[in-house]
């Protein structure tokens, strides 16, 4: 008999592929660099792409393609610290108040609640300007901003699994609630956990470029992809490789962990 093969969703597999190739490019970057990424060269000024700088030269003649190995390095660790302070902490709230309900479950999430419905990126603004600029405050901020919407999700696939029949067979065998809860359940969440995790990553990506952007974000000489836009802004007609290879970075990083979430979605709802 022919058996029926489950095929991998389409975007699954082109979201792995950039997101892979986006991770080996960071990690080379991690252990070589063509060139120092802050070392700078008068002679070398806006210099075109070519073979000695494949992808040219920024206006203090500083190698691009080193500076944005290094530069997706620090937005890639941008990303995950965020989603690891949010998630981690989302997590637990969502569990606890997802599993036993009750007083707690509606003054968190009332709380929740009136958090959720201001921008994130906006509440993320007013925590820089009270910690300052800088990439660890950068991290804290997006954390603490995306701890709702990951309390809200766990919350949602803890109270939609609670009452099922194995986890009533747990509590039947004397489990506790934390087994039930850590051992039982958070296993069973696990598709949509990893996927609500891609797309917190993917914004968490966005929103560092943004703030780098503007200037309160990942500061010198540390490199980001969003500041090397804003530095690079003044010169699109005259050296236009200076703003296109890091635009082409954040947009293969982001849209590669926004395929990746939309395929485990697709996957895991199968």
């Amino acid at each position: 008999m022919r058996k029926d093969r489950k095929k991998m969703p389409g975007n699954l597999f082109v979201g792995a592929s950039l997101a892979g190739f986006m991770l080996l490019f960071l990690l080379i970057g991690l252990l070589y660099t063509p060139y120092d990424p802050d070392a700078m060269s008068g002679g070398a000024k806006f210099a075109a792409p070519s073979l000695a700088h494949l992808f040219g030269c920024d206006q203090f003649g500083r190698d691009i393609l080193s500076r944005v190995m290094k530069g997706t390095g620090t937005t890639f660790f941008v990303g995950s610290a965020t989603v690891l302070i949010g998630g981690g902490a989302g997590l637990l709230v969502g569990a606890f108040t997802g599993y036993f309900g009750g007083w707690l479950d509606e003054v968190l999430m009332r709380f929740n609640d009136a958090v959720v419905s201001f921008p994130s990126i906006l509440l993320a603004l007013v925590f820089i300007s009270i910690l300052g600029p800088g990439k660890y405050n950068v991290i804290l901020a997006l954390g603490v901003v995306f701890i709702p919407s990951f309390a809200r999700m766990t919350r949602s696939e803890f109270i939609s699994q609670r009452e099922m029949d194995y986890v009533k067979s747990a509590r039947l065998m004397g489990a506790s609630h934390l087994r039930i809860i850590f051992v039982h359940i958070l296993p069973n969440t696990l598709p949509t956990i990893l996927a609500t995790a891609a797309i917190g990553f993917n914004n968490a990506v966005l929103a560092e470029a943004g703030m780098s952007y503007l200037g309160i974000g990942v500061q010198p000489p540390d490199a980001s992809l969003g500041r090397m836009l804003s530095e690079s802004q003044a010169y699109l007609a005259t050296a236009p490789w200076c703003a296109l290879f890091p635009g082409v970075a954040v947009i293969l990083l982001a849209l590669g962990f926004s395929l990746l979430s939309d395929g485990l979605q697709k996957k895991g709802g199968k």
